[in-house]
C-alpha cells in the first residue's frame, strides 16, 4: 500500500466513513443447491451504506450467481476513546 492510498484512508475514516465486512452468500448458477460464501470489505458510511447497496446492485445486474443473502458488520475506526477519571493508584512491587 503506498502512502497516498493511506492517506487516502485516513482521510475517509475523518469524514466518518468506517470498515463494512459482508459476507455474501450466493446460489451457484450451474447448481442451484450448492451455496457459495464472497467476502467483501470497503469504507462505507453508516446507517445508509451506500457503497455495500451500489456492490449488490452491481451483483445481481453482471453475475450470475443469485444472491441467498447478506450477512454485514461495519465498524468505525476512528471514534472517541473511553475517558475515566482515575481517583487513586496502586503500587505493586
Amino acid at each position: 500500500m503506498t502512502l497516498g492510498q493511506r492517506r487516502g484512508e485516513v482521510e475517509l475514516m475523518l469524514k466518518g466513513y468506517g470498515l463494512t465486512t459482508a459476507e455474501i452468500f450466493y446460489r451457484m448458477p450451474d447448481y442451484r443447491n450448492v451455496l457459495n460464501t464472497f467476502v467483501w470489505q470497503h469504507y462505507d458510511l453508516a446507517p445508509d451504506y451506500p457503497e455495500l447497496f451500489r456492490f449488490i446492485e452491481f451483483w445481481q445486474e453482471k453475475i450470475e450467481g443469485p444472491l441467498h443473502s447478506v450477512r454485514f458488520t461495519h465498524r468505525k475506526l476512528i471514534a472517541p476513546n473511553e475517558w475515566r477519571n482515575v481517583v487513586g493508584e496502586f503500587r505493586l512491587q
